[in-house]
């Protein structure tokens, strides 16, 4: 068992190369002593350890909660996250914490409301200091344990369960100081907190629906939509990406076109037209297909087909195929975090779907005057889209933003004219503009027409996402940083 900070390249490898297979191992957790993804109200902690199994968990005076771990990626600073690692830390009345980007490792210790820096270290000395890590958050270390002479103890705090522990199972380890739930106010100030376990279909659903939408072509839509799938689904989320547009171009960016000949097709009668096409058949689950080497970890994919064209004409026909991917996406709201839906560029049916569905919309655009000039007709659309959503029981459209894609890179452009386009977006059409910036790279069409080379020397398309293709690169950074930017705008970091 051992770890170098070099097997680390994005958040999460960090997570389960540094954290899961040598951190918490080398500290004595076991499996059952460590959750991951657990969520406090707004607060999201990336791991907890707890120095002895109880369920449910209490926090209290005699919590047996050991440490809180927050991984990030090899690229970011870590000190722009320690102002909220350590609000983490006092809010929750934890003792230690670990902060680590696979290059540093951090270990702080709360004292009364202060908070301390105890240990720190380069990734590749972790190995070589685990013994004093072991004796500061270890699980079988003293130090750790919070006692009943602590003098920053909080009473008020909840309990945290586990959702995947049925309540008949469930025993509570007995503490000297019983905090009964009729003692707790009735809005305490945290609420009761869970543990998300992704792979329990039980979970408490927190299903995003992203629509990426642009009436105008060309502007890096379906680019924007495959990898920001992937980034997210590189954060541990599970993600479900539709393509919706008969172009199919997301369906192909994820491998999923794996045939050569026409009577090898394999996604015409069994792709988005289907689920939409009947409310008693065709599922989600029996359409999403897996896009195996586009990234790892996978995304389910519901592929599109040229056949959409003609598709629509009986659709239109059928007043409830508006809402059958609302109906359709319910049944599966537990199963994933996320889904992305690429749309055509269009004011059509499908793109209708697609809005009556989303819960979040974002708007790539080039910035360029006709990407521009399409503006008023999108949100003139959303407005359209919006009346029908609430004669449906759903609220308007959150538009996360217009997110510039496919700019030049060139300097004297970033310098004098870039920033008079991204002025224009708030300033002439009232619309709030996305901090992250896709720059026009050639590695981002090179991931999506990567090929091998078959036995018999046919070229066969393996297409890659960027953060699989080349996770170092300045476009795969982009990504990670949209996928950041997206979680904390729909809520799920704050």
């Amino acid at each position: 068992m051992s770890f170098h900070p070099d097997l680390c390249r994005n958040e999460s490898e960090v997570e389960s190369k540094l954290i899961v297979s040598y951190l918490l191992p080398a500290l004595g957790y076991t499996p059952d002593s460590w959750h991951q993804e657990v969520a406090f109200s707004s607060i999201r902690l990336d791991f907890l350890a707890f120095a002895i199994q109880a369920v449910p968990f209490v926090l209290d005076a005699n919590s047996p909660l050991s440490v809180v771990m927050e991984a990030k990626s090899p690229k970011q600073n870590l000190d722009k996250h320690l102002r909220k690692f350590k609000r983490y830390l006092t809010k929750l009345q934890v003792k230690y914490g670990v902060l680590t980007n696979g290059k540093e490792m951090r270990i702080y210790e709360r004292v009364g409301e202060e908070i301390e820096l105890a240990f720190q270290c380069l990734g590749q000395e972790i190995e070589a200091n685990i013994e004093e890590i072991n004796a500061l958050i270890g699980k079988e270390s003293s130090n750790h344990r919070q006692t009943l002479d602590s003098p920053d103890t909080d009473s008020n705090l909840p309990q945290i369960r586990d959702e995947s522990i049925s309540e008949q199972a469930s025993e509570t380890i007995p503490f000297s100081i019983p905090f009964p739930e009729e003692l707790f106010p009735p809005t305490p100030p945290l609420p009761e907190p869970v543990v998300e376990q992704i792979s329990n279909n039980k979970r408490k659903s927190t299903l995003k629906v992203i629509a990426v939408y642009h009436n105008k072509g060309g502007v890096g839509k379906t680019t924007v939509a495959v990898n920001l799938a992937a980034a997210l689904r590189k954060k541990g989320k599970k993600v479900l990406l539709i393509d919706i547009d008969a172009q199919s171009n997301s369906t192909f960016a994820t491998g999923l076109l794996k045939f050569i000949f026409e009577e090898d097709d394999n996604l015409r009668e069994n792709n988005v037209y289907h689920l939409l096409e009947s409310g008693d058949f065709s599922f989600v689950s029996d359409v999403a297909r897996k896009s195996d080497y586009f990234n790892n970890p996978e995304i389910d994919v519901i592929p599109s087909h040229i056949t959409l064209i003609e598709g629509q004409y009986k659709l239109n026909q059928i007043g409830a195929s508006k809402t059958r991917l609302v109906t359709k996406l319910s049944r599966v709201e537990k199963e994933y975090d996320f889904v992305i839906i690429d749309t055509p560029p269009s004011r059509d049916l499908y793109a209708e779907v697609a809005l009556i569905a989303a819960d979040h919309l974002i708007i790539p655009s080039d910035l360029k005057p006709f990407a521009n000039q399409g503006l008023p007709s999108v949100t003139q659309f959303i407005s359209q889209v919006n009346e029908f959503r609430e004669m449906i029981g759903k609220g308007p459209l959150n538009l996360l933003g217009v997110l510039p894609s496919k700019i030049a890179t060139n300097a004297k452009f970033l310098q004098y004219t870039f920033p008079k386009q991204k002025s224009v977006i708030p300033g002439r059409y009232g619309l709030p503009l996305m901090d992250t910036i896709i720059y026009e790279r050639t590695i981002l069409s090179q991931c999506t027409n990567h090929t091998n080379t078959s036995p018999l020397g046919e070229e066969i398309p393996e297409p890659k996402s960027i953060l699989e293709y080349d996770p170092d690169s300045l476009s795969s950074g982009e990504f990670e940083a949209l996928a950041m930017e997206v979680l904390t705008k729909t809520g799920i970091n704050r």
